[in-house]
């Protein structure tokens, strides 16, 4: 499968798939011409990397979990922990967003005519 075929699969850019394959998330051959073709299972891979990057992973963090997420048999405790670290990271982000949006609401009220 071709980039364009895939970015119309998915949903993603092609410069968001190029951005996959130089972080090492997504792999693909070339072929003499030197085009990109991936693997039919590129589909479930990059929508795998899509959910981790909306829930909020940086690239370097997928590099790290995606292994052990794809193979079963290579899961350990240290990704159960890993995730769980990510969430706490999250959820501190969305305690300090509510006392911004707080402050500002205050803001807001005190200062709107």
């Amino acid at each position: 499968m071709r980039i364009g075929d895939l970015a119309t699969a998915t949903g993603a850019s092609a410069r968001s798939l190029r951005y996959y394959e130089e972080q090492g998330l997504l792999a693909s051959e070339r072929s003499s011409g030197g085009q990109r073709h991936y693997p039919e299972s590129a589909v479930e891979r990059v929508t795998l990397i899509q959910s981790l990057l909306a829930a909020g992973l940086s690239s370097s963090t997928i590099h790290d979990v995606l292994p052990c997420i794809t193979e079963e048999a290579i899961r350990t405790p240290w990704l159960a922990e890993r995730l769980r670290s990510e969430l706490s990271r999250v959820e501190d982000q969305i305690s300090s967003l509510h006392r911004t949006r707080d402050i500002l609401a205050g803001l807001v009220e005190h200062y709107a005519v």
